[in-house]
């Protein structure tokens, strides 16, 4: 069976820097966006719309006076996202030895015992995180230190849900992982080069 390792992060603690890095020491292939990019190319959707459906629990439909729901009338391309990306998870995994970020990974390739991974930080951190990568982020560079830190919670409380309502079990709760990664006072980058001597033992 091959090698996975699957990598669930805070927004804001380095977990993608992380995950690259582990997996350019390691020699595997990463996935993180790609997986976007692919369902975006299967499903003739955008990126941006996919990403947003991707990521995000779905909406409850509410009922209209008919009887129906706006939802019942509207193409269901969100369970066709869903479904495209849990098929796509399951391809790489099937592939080969791999690294892969997010989307709830580590629940969807359950049967494959990957090694699980949750990368975390404290809030100071997030913050100075996300300034020094805020070049391509016009609004966040305008946001003071707690606007950022509510819309940072915003993200986790979105990726909690998401996770939650897909797997039934709590985002970040240590006995969902096999290893909890704190970047709060060691650079991603540096702590990978660490858990890169425990997966190679």
């Amino acid at each position: 069976m091959n090698k996975i390792i699957t990598i669930g992060r805070e927004f804001g603690s380095g977990g993608r820097e992380f995950g690259r890095k582990l997996a350019e020491l390691l020699a595997f292939p990463y996935y993180d966006r790609e997986i976007i990019a692919e369902i975006a190319k299967r499903t003739s959707l955008s990126e941006k719309y996919v990403q947003n459906i991707a990521e995000h629990k779905p909406v409850i439909p509410f009922p209209i006076h008919t009887g129906r729901t706006f939802w019942a009338v509207m193409p269901d391309y969100g369970q066709s996202v869903q479904s495209e990306q849990h098929n796509i998870i399951r391809e790489v995994a099937s592939k080969s030895d791999c690294v892969i970020v997010g989307r709830g990974a580590d629940y969807i390739l359950r049967e494959y015992q990957p090694f699980r991974i949750f990368v975390y930080s404290d809030m100071e951190t997030k913050i100075t995180r996300c300034r020094e990568n805020q070049s391509n982020d016009y609004e966040q560079s305008e946001m003071t230190d707690k606007e950022l830190s509510r819309r940072i919670e915003q993200i986790n409380k979105s990726r909690a849900d998401y996770y939650e309502f897909y797997t039934g079990q709590k985002w970040g709760d240590k006995s969902n992982y096999d290893l909890l990664v704190n970047t709060s006072f060691i650079k991603p980058d540096k702590l990978a080069e660490a858990v890169k001597l425990v997966i190679s033992n």
